[in-house]
């Protein structure tokens, strides 16, 4: 039976990012793009959970990784970050994996 994220130590949760790295180089040498993309996420979400969620403040507008958009922090429900990217009206949620200090 597989754990939860939440349930893994940091050292686990290491061993999994290792393999999901693994596997997602290899979906991308094969042209597996939506694959590519599955493990991307369970990537970051494996990350989020090594992350202090008392780094990130309610207010504070941090950058979207590897996209350069802005998300400004509305509130913090467990490992996720809820609010509005480039201060549009549509609330959503990001893992704090993929939020930068501006």
């Amino acid at each position: 039976m597989e754990k939860r994220y939440s349930q893994m130590s940091r050292y686990e949760l290491e061993q999994e990012i290792a393999s999901l790295n693994e596997k997602s180089k290899k979906a991308e040498q094969m042209g597996r793009g939506n694959e590519f993309a599955v493990y991307e996420r369970k990537i970051a979400m494996a990350k989020t959970y090594m992350l202090d969620p008392a780094d990130y403040q309610p207010g504070k507008t941090y950058r979207i990784a590897q996209e350069g958009s802005t998300f400004e922090i509305e509130f913090i429900n467990g490992v996720f970050a809820w609010g509005y990217r480039n201060n549009s009206s549509q609330i959503e949620a990001l893992p704090f994996s993929l939020l930068v200090e501006k």
